[in-house]
């Protein structure tokens, strides 16, 4: 098995249905479905065994206590059999040649060893592209000149090698949330991804998914947050105006947070602290 399209859900039997339908229509069978229910309290279990039970694609399914999205990746990539790792959310859905276009382009990368794997275009249910459009049809680079010399803006749909993933878990915390962002900007440090202006991945943005209240869900899991603005601030290959804004973020949610003041001047420095008062200022304003 080359490919693994791996969905992780939380009380989403009500959409689910339509990702399943995507994957039935794929124009390549080659892939299996791997879902982690992150302690759903719908009926996701039952819809799934009945899909499993029709016996139409390749699905497996796993249940786990309620931990966050990023645990239940770390699931998912440590039960895959797939050399690539395709995140596919509950709300979304694959065009229908989405796995023939990842297999086939897969075949110029699979032996290069600094490239961690593929990244496509996503585009909303009108066909229409999600951030900007990008100016080349294929590019090997990191995800740093992607985003600040090509301008790119919008999630793309990466598919990375599982080994590559294997080697850059989640951190476990007490957290539930932990930004996807912190991992995939651990790999761009040593990896380059090959992108392709192509989009296969359909995205619906809906009103319980953790984009549309991701402020609140940040202050309520500081420790990881802080952490990823820590690293953000730190590399020092990204624009000054982005270390910048991610030092305020940095101390704006690190008042939710009860870890010693001198422990939080340590993740970031002593000039760090310069921040602070625009971090609370900020901090004031979510709370309001």
């Amino acid at each position: 098995m080359i490919l693994t399209v791996f969905t992780p859900v939380y009380n989403r039997a009500y959409i689910l249905g339509k990702l399943y339908e995507s994957l039935l229509v794929q124009t390549c069978k080659e892939f299996e479905w791997i879902i982690v229910d992150d302690g759903s309290t719908d009926d996701v279990a039952r819809l799934v065994e009945k899909w499993i039970n029709e016996e139409k694609i390749d699905i497996r399914f796993f249940r786990q206590e309620n931990g966050g999205k990023h645990r239940a990746i770390n699931r998912g990539v440590a039960e895959s059999s797939g050399e690539l790792f395709f995140i596919v959310d509950s709300d979304d859905h694959l065009t229908p040649d989405a796995v023939e276009w990842i297999l086939r382009d897969y075949q110029e990368i699979r032996l290069d060893r600094n490239i961690a794997g593929i990244g496509f275009m996503r585009c909303d249910s009108k066909g229409i592209k999600i951030g900007s459009q990008l100016p080349f049809d294929r590019k090997i680079c990191d995800a740093f000149c992607l985003t600040y010399q090509y301008r790119a803006t919008g999630d793309m749909a990466e598919v990375y090698k599982t080994e590559i993933l294997k080697k850059y878990p989640f951190p476990e915390t007490k957290d539930r949330f932990c930004p996807e962002a912190l991992v995939w900007f651990r790999i761009a440090d040593k990896y380059q991804i090959l992108w392709i202006n192509r989009c296969i991945y359909v995205c619906e943005y809906l009103t319980d998914g953790l984009t549309n209240k991701i402020t609140k869900i940040r202050h309520l899991s500081p420790g990881n947050s802080m952490m990823f603005y820590s690293e953000h601030y730190h590399r020092k290959r990204i624009p000054i105006s982005v270390r910048l804004k991610a030092l305020i973020n940095f101390w704006r949610f690190s008042f939710s947070s009860k870890i010693p003041f001198k422990d939080k001047v340590g993740m970031t420095g002593i000039c760090g602290s310069m921040m602070l008062p625009i971090g609370f200022m900020f901090y004031l304003k979510d709370k309001r």
